[in-house]
Parts: structure tokens; C-alpha cells; sequence
């Protein structure tokens, strides 16, 4: 059974929610036995949940048959007392133009939020509708709002999502965010705008004032411990796949005021964000693979990424010293 928008929201304070990536062999397959492995050890860690279906999982990417083993797979891992968070959206169809693109991408993404609910997600992280920007400016916030509202009559909490253009993502303007956030379905909004601090404080300074029940949620693997001062009380991090357990103290010790702990975990944090989170930037999700190969979770012919790149000795033993310098566990 689904949760409620409070249950949601009470499961995500001060919670950490890493985005899951997907191991795969070299032929681009799912690596099932290393995905059952990270899925049961990520389990047992101090988290609120997973997020399936987000950047890091390449969901967007996937073919239907694989979403669903993915959701089916985390859903049985985490159990029913942690939250699984399921990415929303679709890739346009290059073989359509205009208004026709638009309604079939949106035939697309409410499918994708129809399965995800079917798979026993919590809540839905909707990927920014960045399609929009094909519209007359006077047309785009409007359409934002609708396609939000859309999602919201499928019943099951939503998750914003104000993602940096590089990454996708669209701009949302305090008027569309006003609206986001006040559909009874919103539980908050992950905010991942990676280089734009303004943009970060401009949006919690509107939400701590006008929004102060909804969750501000960091998706910021560069700003993390910032975030958490610039009010964030949860966080949706592709960061988190891999040694959540420094992550999560790092937030419960702001969440308890604990600073002089908080401080040194931040510069731990903001460190390991400093060797992963790096140019080029989708490159991260390969980064965070061996992460949990370097952490014994998941074998070395398991880590693939469906973009193809490859690691470099050079780039793992740079990782390698990370791990050991800001002492990830």
C-alpha cells in the first residue's frame, strides 16, 4: 500500500535517500547477482530509502522490462520500512514534432508513474519537464503546473525536482514553484542546481518563508553540508550510493547541533563530492560503480554504465586515495 504525503515527509526528515545506479556487465545487461548484493547490503544501512529511476539509475534510459525488475528488486531489498522513490519522466520522441511531441512525452511519463506506483513506489521525484521549452514563453509555467497536476491526481506523493540545465533541467520561476508547492501531493523539492548557489538560496529562502512545512531536500553533492544550513531536512543524493553511513551521521549531527562533529564530516564529504562529482559530470555514476567496487559491494565486471565510459587506473587509484584520506565508511 502506498503512503500518505505525511508519512512521506516524517520518513524523510533528517533521512538519506541515495539515488541507486544500476550495475551492469560489459554488454550493457543488468549484473542481477551484484544489483541483489547492493540492494541488500544499501538495505542494512542507515538510510530512509532508495531512489530508483533517477539520473544515477540511467531511468529515463532503460527499457520498460528493465525498470520494472529494477523497482521489483529494490522494493523486496528495502522492505516495507524504508521509502522507495521512483523517478519520473520520458525521453521525447524524435520522430514527432510540436504539440504531438509534447502529448506523446506526456502519454510516456504518466505511463512511467503508472508502472512505478505498480512496482510499490512511495513517491514519485519528477524529472523537470524541460520538453516545455519548445513552448512560447507565456505557454511554459502553465504547462509545468498542469503536467504536475497530472501526476498528482495518480494519488502517490510527489517529489519536485529543480535540476540544473547542463543536467536537463528547466528553470522554475518563484510563481511556478508557489503552485508546485501547494498541490496537496508535494512533499517537497530536491534541489540539485550543482554551481548555482543563488539559485539554491533564492528557493529556501521562499520555501522557509512562505513553505515551511514542505521539505527542502539536497540534491547538492557539491553543497551538501551547505545545503543542510541553507535548511535542507533530507537529502536525494546520487553521492549517497556508496558510504551512506558518513552521510547520514553528517546530517544527524546538524539535525542534533552537534557542529564541531558536523564540520568535520562536511570537509570529509565535501572532499569525497570532490573527487566523484567532477568534469565530465555524467561520468559520476561510473565513479560511484567503483566506489562500491573499492567498498566490496559489488564485483569489477559489475561496474558498467550504460554512457559507456571507462575508468583509467589512474582515475580508480584517485578514488582509492579518497576513500582512504576522508575515511568513507
Amino acid at each position: 500500500m502506498n503512503a500518505s504525503v505525511n508519512e512521506v515527509r516524517q520518513a524523510l526528515e533528517w533521512g538519506l535517500i541515495p539515488a541507486v545506479p544500476v550495475p551492469r556487465t560489459r554488454e550493457g545487461r543488468i549484473h542481477l547477482q551484484a544489483q541483489e548484493s547492493y540492494a541488500g547490503y544499501l538495505a542494512d544501512q542507515p538510510i530512509a530509502g532508495a531512489a530508483v529511476w533517477a539520473h544515477t539509475g540511467r531511468g529515463l534510459h532503460m527499457e520498460r522490462f528493465e525498470r520494472m525488475a529494477v523497482v521489483q528488486q529494490w522494493r523486496a531489498a528495502l522492505g516495507a520500512s524504508k521509502l522507495l522513490v521512483a523517478g519520473v519522466g520520458a525521453l521525447p520522441d524524435p520522430r514527432r514534432l510540436g504539440l504531438a511531441k509534447i502529448s506523446q512525452w506526456q502519454q510516456d511519463s504518466l505511463a512511467m508513474a503508472t508502472d512505478a506506483i505498480q512496482g510499490g513506489a512511495d513517491a514519485l521525484l519528477v524529472f523537470p519537464p524541460s520538453l516545455f521549452r519548445e513552448l512560447p514563453v507565456a505557454e511554459q509555467d502553465e504547462a509545468i503546473i498542469e503536467y504536475h497536476r497530472e501526476l498528482s491526481r495518480l494519488g502517490v506523493p510527489l517529489i519536485l525536482f529543480y535540476l540544473y540545465d547542463e543536467a536537463g533541467g528547466i528553470a522554475y520561476s518563484a510563481e511556478v514553484l508557489r503552485a508546485l508547492l501547494s498541490l496537496e501531493m508535494t512533499v517537497g523539492i530536491k534541489m540539485a542546481t550543482l554551481d548555482s548557489v543563488m539559485t539554491l538560496q533564492d528557493v529556501s529562502a521562499l520555501m522557509s518563508e512562505e513553505f515551511p512545512e514542505q521539505l527542502l531536500i539536497t540534491g547538492e553533492d557539491r553543497m551538501f553540508g551547505y545545503s543542510l544550513m541553507r535548511g535542507a531536512r533530507a537529502a536525494l543524493v546520487g553521492l549517497g550510493a556508496a558510504y551512506p553511513n558518513i552521510q547520514h551521521d553528517l546530517m544527524q549531527a546538524y539535525a542534533s547541533r552537534n557542529y564541531e562533529r558536523f564540520m568535520d564530516l562536511s570537509a570529509r564529504v565535501d572532499g569525497y563530492a570532490e573527487r566523484t562529482f567532477i568534469r565530465p559530470m555524467d561520468k559520476y555514476i561510473l565513479r560511484m560503480l567503483w566506489c562500491l567496487v573499492l567498498s566490496g559491494v559489488i564485483p569489477e565486471e559489475a561496474a558498467n554504465d550504460l554512457a559507456g565510459y571507462e575508468m583509467t587506473r589512474q582515475e580508480i587509484d584517485s578514488l582509492h586515495r579518497a576513500i582512504e584520506r576522508f575515511r568513507l565508511y
